[in-house]
C-alpha cells in the first residue's frame, strides 16, 4: 500500500477543512484546516504542506456582557525535496518547516533539516517509511527569548490500507537538540465517500521537553475533517 501514484511530472493535491461549534455552558469555535500537494519527476519527489488551527471562545466578562477571545491559533508550512536515489524506496531529502503559534511554549519554531530516507517495510496493505539526518532550528520561546542550534532528526510514517475505502497513517518526528527536544506525533483514519471525497478522523500531539513556566509540554488536537483530493 502507497500514496495514490502520481505519474511522472504530475500533481496529486488534496485539502481538508473541519469546523466545530459550541454552545450551551461552553461556547465557542474552532476550524482546522490543510492543504497537502505532492509532485513528481523522474529523480525528485516534492511535497508542500499549509496548516492552520484557530479557536475562539465566548465568555461573561466582569460586567456581565459577552465577550469572545483566542485560546488557540497556529499556523505552519512546510516543503520537503526527496532525491530518488539507487534501490527501491531509497531517499536523500532536505525538509525546511516553519510554524507559528500564538499560545505555545514556542511561538516561532523554524527548521532545516538533511538527510536519508528509505522503506523498512512494505506489503500489500502496509508501508514503513523511516528518515534520520542532522539538521538546525532557531526559534522563539512565549518568554520572548530567541533559541538556536544543532539538532538531529529521525521520523517514520506507517501506512496501513484496512480495507478498500478504509486507510490508518500514524506519523511521528523527533528533533532533538542540545537544550530542547521536539517531537510531533499524528494519527489518522480516513474513509473514502466517493472517488474524490474523504471523512478523516485525526488526533495529534505537540511536545516540548524544555518550556517556560506556565507553560504545558504537550498540545494535543482532536480532530474530524472532510478531505478532498484533485
Amino acid at each position: 500500500m502507497d500514496l495514490p501514484e502520481i505519474p511522472e511530472g504530475g500533481w496529486f493535491t488534496s485539502a481538508e477543512v473541519g469546523a466545530i461549534a459550541t454552545s450551551g455552558n461552553t461556547t465557542g469555535t474552532s476550524i482546522t484546516g490543510k492543504v497537502d500537494a505532492r509532485h513528481e519527476t523522474a529523480n525528485w519527489s516534492h511535497e508542500f504542506i499549509v496548516s492552520g488551527f484557530f479557536k475562539e471562545d465566548e465568555y461573561e466578562d466582569d460586567d456581565g456582557r459577552l465577550a469572545r477571545s483566542k485560546s488557540a491559533e497556529r499556523f505552519a508550512a512546510s516543503a520537503k525535496a526527496s532525491l530518488k536515489l539507487l534501490g527501491e524506496g531509497k531517499r536523500a531529502f532536505i525538509l525546511g518547516s516553519h510554524v507559528n503559534d500564538r499560545f505555545g511554549a514556542y511561538t516561532r519554531y523554524s527548521s532545516l533539516a538533511v538527510g536519508h530516507g528509505s522503506r523498512w517495510y512494505d506489503s500489500d496493505n502496509k508501508t514503513l517509511d523511516v528518515e534520520i539526518g542532522p539538521g538546525y532550528f532557531a526559534g522563539e520561546r512565549a518568554t520572548g527569548e530567541d533559541e538556536n542550534g544543532l539538532t538531529v532528526r529521525g521520523a517514520a510514517q506507517f501506512r496501513w490500507r484496512v480495507s478498500p475505502s478504509a486507510y490508518f497513517a500514524q506519523t511521528v518526528s523527533v528533533e532533538k537538540g542540545t537544550s530542547n527536544t521536539h517531537s510531533v506525533a499524528e494519527t489518522s483514519l480516513s474513509t473514502k465517500i466517493n472517488s474524490t471525497m474523504q471523512m478523516k478522523a485525526g488526533f495529534s500531539a505537540r511536545s516540548d521537553s524544555s518550556v517556560p513556566a506556565g507553560k504545558k509540554n504537550t498540545d494535543t488536537q482532536t480532530s474530524l475533517t472532510m478531505v478532498y483530493s484533485f
